[in-house]
């Protein structure tokens, strides 16, 4: 368990993977996306999940983690979800030895406290440890503030597809990242 001690002690989270996550872990996030969505937050969805679509999901991720081809982490304050992120091992065997940054979200409450850059920080950990090469990642072109925290922490942009996200009649470019994972010398 990591605790991200760079925040202010009044917004100190705790960060767990998820061996340990809080009962009512699906039920906090999808709290959160709903929140989000609703509020026009770029997560994929247009109009805010069902409680079971994220029940579905959350299994899923934690089926993934389970068999060693995902992580998940969680950050909590006062033992509260303030927010969460994965990433998953690509299917495809060719791409088995890179991942997928799926999703990251913070509680609109803690947004500007760390939390963020936290969570990432913590799955780009845990993707070097479980032999990750590649950690990739998409965000919709108008979310300034992840693409920053993205190029703050070494993700570079090698792709683009303009005007790829549709959101009712609104048009966004669709944003790839990767970070390199292999280390100087390691790569093709």
């Amino acid at each position: 368990m990591d605790t991200t001690g760079s925040l202010p002690a009044s917004h100190r989270a705790v960060l767990r993977g998820a061996a340990d996550l809080e009962p009512g872990f699906a039920c906090a996030a999808h709290g959160i996306l709903a929140d989000l969505v609703a509020g026009g937050a770029a997560l994929g969805w247009t109009e805010p999940p069902s409680a079971d679509e994220v029940t579905a999901l959350v299994g899923q991720v934690a089926a993934a983690v389970r068999a060693g081809d995902g992580a998940l982490r969680a950050a909590y304050r006062d033992g509260r979800l303030v927010g969460f992120g994965y990433w998953l091992r690509y299917a495809r065997p060719t791409h088995r030895p890179h991942a997928d940054l799926e999703k990251l979200a913070v509680a609109a409450d803690a947004h500007g406290h760390g939390v963020g850059r936290a969570l990432t920080g913590a799955l780009i950990a845990d993707a070097r440890a479980a032999g990750i090469e590649v950690l990739t990642l998409d965000a919709r072109g108008d979310n300034a503030n992840a693409l920053h925290l993205y190029r703050s922490l070494g993700f570079t942009e090698y792709g683009r597809l303009p005007g790829f996200v549709a959101v009712g009649e609104k048009r966004y470019d669709k944003v790839f990242c990767m970070l390199d994972l292999r280390g100087p010398g390691r790569r093709p």
